[in-house]
């Protein structure tokens, strides 16, 4: 009492109050009941939970993995937990590397390059019996956070959750039911403390503890009910749904590189059309909700896709998305980012054009813009910029058909997604499609077909009319007019010589700027 009575008087912030929440039963499901396909787990999961266990720890694949292998769906991910700590895992494996301070886990890599796979292990964690409270957040209390293993904002979100103890209250510390069970592949055994096996058959999302709480705890939690609802057809239980609208507003006190990574997983689920229908339910877009600064740019105010257009581009590409998912083919988040922000940048590229400045140039202000607008400053964002910018600048580039420029062009690493991008805008109308049918010719073609095409591109612009500029205006009168071209000659137009490194239509090299 007495040192709550001085931390009051010397401005400190108070511990936040104890958190508690169900232990639940231990109730282990054996395989005749759980069904679990054994060809369906990935050999390396199995891997590392095998040699954590002849090591001396327990170990169980665990989360959403053991949900999708309940539903008979193969798991795009397997993480791992473990009593083991991260010490402990990572000195067992040859490549393993300890990640994370809000939540400390170790990747288990195996193989390299675009085939390598990562096996996300974590240690069992505690439920709290006290949590310190900071006054921030990550950034700005990162003194404070410094040496703490479990701490929270004047929220009550969680800054750090590094506590280690036993499964039962590793499992009361999850957000679902359906995503607390625990697979043994060894013995074939499924441990469930919630009754996430029913849920799970009942397609039901159900919070472990007090919903309000847990949303406080960590807001993210509000979109990952969004993905689990539109990618599994699972519907909130009523009280998990209570509190959301009213915990919407702590989501702004969520890192911003956090909420985009979130938004990147929810649209390439292989259901992204269905995650915006949840998205807009939950009324996480439209309305002014402004949580996703990137589907403000491309929804209406009711949190729709426009009418026209605009809707239509993207909506054919999230359906092809979608399918690409839905096949086991990979997918493209600068591909996809590209096609939400792309009227923007277009509206602000027509802006700036209608200004006066020249076409290249124009359009690199137009997508400078549109980034620090709609992305701002978010770890990966030099990668994605410098994929999405190329993408964009080769839309002006294949409007030129002559020259070098377009054999250049052709040999691009990143043609395909630019073409696919051409194609994309061709097939909804908002350019013609016989563009996007000359390129495609042009790349498949022969020597000779390419040839033709270019002769054929040649004429046609060659037919197309001459531009007339507008007359000059007159001379006011009293002052001393210039001879007309009836009484002299008009003056030769001397050519301006465009200084290096200036960009225009028809540049040299109009590639993504350096970030």
């Amino acid at each position: 009492m007495i040192k709550k009575f001085i931390d009051k008087l010397l401005g400190k912030p108070a511990a936040a109050p104890k958190k508690t929440s169900p232990l639940g039963k231990r109730v282990e499901v054996p395989a005749e009941v759980h069904g679990i396909n054994p060809d369906l787990l990935d050999e390396r999961a199995v891997k590392v939970v095998k040699t954590l266990t002849d090591a001396g720890f327990e170990a169980y694949i665990v989360g959403g993995a053991v949900r999708d292998l309940l539903l008979n769906m193969r798991p795009k991910d397997f993480d791992v937990a473990t009593n083991a700590t991260p010490e402990q895992v990572k000195g067992l494996f040859r490549r393993a590397f300890i990640i994370g301070r809000r939540f400390r886990i170790v990747h288990v890599v195996y193989g390299r390059g675009r085939e390598h796979e990562v096996i996300e292990v974590s240690t069992f964690r505690a439920l709290p019996t006290e949590s310190e409270a900071v006054a921030g957040n990550e950034k700005t209390a990162k003194a404070e956070l410094d040496g703490k293993h479990h701490a929270v904002d004047a929220s009550g979100r969680v800054l750090r959750d590094n506590v280690w103890g036993p499964q039962i209250e590793d499992a009361a510390r999850r957000d679902f039911t359906v995503n607390a069970m625990y697979y043994d592949p060894q013995r074939r055994l499924v441990v469930d403390y919630h009754g996430g096996l029913a849920d799970a058959k009942a397609k039901l999302l159900r919070m472990i503890g007090d919903p309000e709480t847990r949303y406080k705890e960590d807001p993210v939690r509000i979109v990952r009910a969004v993905r689990f609802a539109a990618k599994l057809g699972f519907e909130l239980e009523k009280k998990t749904l209570a509190p959301v609208a009213a915990c919407i507003p702590l989501l702004t006190n969520v890192p911003a590189s956090r909420l985009f990574d979130e938004m990147i997983k929810l649209l390439q689920t292989g259901h992204s059309l269905s995650s915006l229908v949840q998205l807009k339910k939950l009324g996480l877009v439209g309305q002014g909700g402004k949580v996703f600064a990137v589907l403000d740019a491309m929804l209406t105010e009711t949190g729709d896709l426009p009418q026209g257009v605009r809707g239509n581009f993207v909506r054919q590409a999230f359906e092809d998305t979608d399918r690409r998912v839905n096949e086991g083919r990979g997918v493209s988040p600068s591909f996809m980012l590209a096609c939400m922000l792309w009227h923007e940048v277009l509206d602000r590229w027509t802006k700036t054009r209608n200004a006066g400045e020249p076409p290249v140039p124009a359009l690199a202000q137009a997508i400078d813009a549109v980034f620090d607008a709609r992305i701002g400053d978010i770890s990966g964002r030099g990668k994605l910029a410098a994929d999405m910018r190329e993408i964009w600048m080769m839309q002006i580039r294949f409007e030129r058909r002559s020259g070098s420029g377009v054999f250049s062009l052709i040999e691009q690493p990143r043609y395909r997604a630019g073409f696919d991008f051409l194609r994309l805008r061709a097939d909804v109308g908002e350019i013609d499609p016989a563009l996007a049918d000359w390129w495609e010719d042009f790349a498949l073609g022969s020597d000779d077909d390419r040839q033709a095409l270019l002769a054929d591109a040649r004429a046609t612009q060659q037919k197309q009319p001459r531009v007339v500029r507008a007359p000059r205006p007159e001379t006011p009168a009293g002052e001393d007019a210039e001879p007309s071209a009836v009484d002299a000659p008009a003056k030769k137009r001397r050519r301006r010589r465009r200084k290096p490194g200036g960009g225009g239509e028809g540049a040299a090299a109009p590639a993504p700027a350096a970030e």
